[in-house]
């Protein structure tokens, strides 16, 4: 099992709706096939450094988690499939990222 990361960025005209059912079935997906959630994070509507598609702005979340590598490849083409994903990006997590993101959940839970 290997140690993940995706940050993927929803369309902006999105109802809050459509945003949960597309992040559930993300998630759905990963623990059908064998992953499991360490983390998941409604980062909220940012403002985009360039535009995508012609929109500005987008919702990104992020979700971390421990999968094996096989479940990789068609979990990015169902992000691919989703016209409600603008982009998304899944890093392998290393030792030092792990301990990194380990760091930063236990600083967000301080500030809530």
């Amino acid at each position: 099992m290997n140690h993940y990361e995706t940050v993927f960025i929803l369309n902006p005209v999105l109802s809050d709706d459509q945003i949960a059912e597309t992040v559930k079935k993300f998630e759905d997906f990963l623990i059908k096939n064998g992953a499991k959630m360490v983390s998941k994070e409604n980062w909220g509507l940012k403002k985009l450094a360039y535009a995508i598609q012609h929109k500005k702005s987008g919702f990104y979340h992020l979700f971390e988690f421990t999968a094996p590598g096989e479940v990789i490849t068609p979990y990015e083409q169902e992000f691919k499939r989703d016209e409600r994903i603008m982009r998304f990006l899944t890093v392998k997590l290393d030792k030092h990222a792990i301990e990194w993101a380990e760091k930063r959940r236990t600083r967000l839970k301080a500030k809530a």
